[in-house]
């Protein structure tokens, strides 16, 4: 099922040329960067860094609705983690990621609550649920 937005809050919009090997510029030129292939010499990011930097970016900003909705304070060095794997499985390239994140100070069991709840309201997490492997751990 295809969810419909009502409105659009912001659109990011990005110019890639030359693929893993390339380079990206958003339209208002705050993002300018050299891609590279994973694991190669390259000077650039690549798309698995940059899937990893915006899922964890998004996940704390969830995590700060989920704590306003369970009447709990999140720490002030909450930190995510995000590893994003590239693999294969026979011909067929897949991801799979762990979201390894950290709520110092914060009793197991809240902290457990506000990840899950995070885990559903995420975008991102919404994007791949049902599509890649995720885990998400307390650290």
């Amino acid at each position: 099922m295809i969810n419909q937005i009502d409105t659009v809050l912001y659109t990011g919009k990005t110019h890639t040329t030359g693929g893993r090997n390339g380079e990206s510029r958003s339209d208002d030129g705050r993002l300018d960067i050299k891609l590279s292939a994973p694991g190669s010499s390259g000077s650039g990011t690549n798309p698995e860094q940059l899937l990893a930097a915006g899922w964890s970016a998004c996940f704390i900003g969830a995590m700060g609705k989920a704590a306003v909705a369970l009447k709990v304070t999140l720490p002030t060095d909450v930190s995510v983690d995000t590893e994003v794997d590239l693999g294969k499985t026979e011909n067929a390239f897949f991801l799979q990621a762990r979201l390894n994140v950290s709520l110092p100070g914060l009793d197991p069991a809240v902290a457990r609550a506000v990840v899950d709840a995070a885990h559903q309201t995420c975008p991102y997490s919404k994007a791949t649920r049902g599509n890649i492997d995720v885990v998400i751990n307390l650290v």
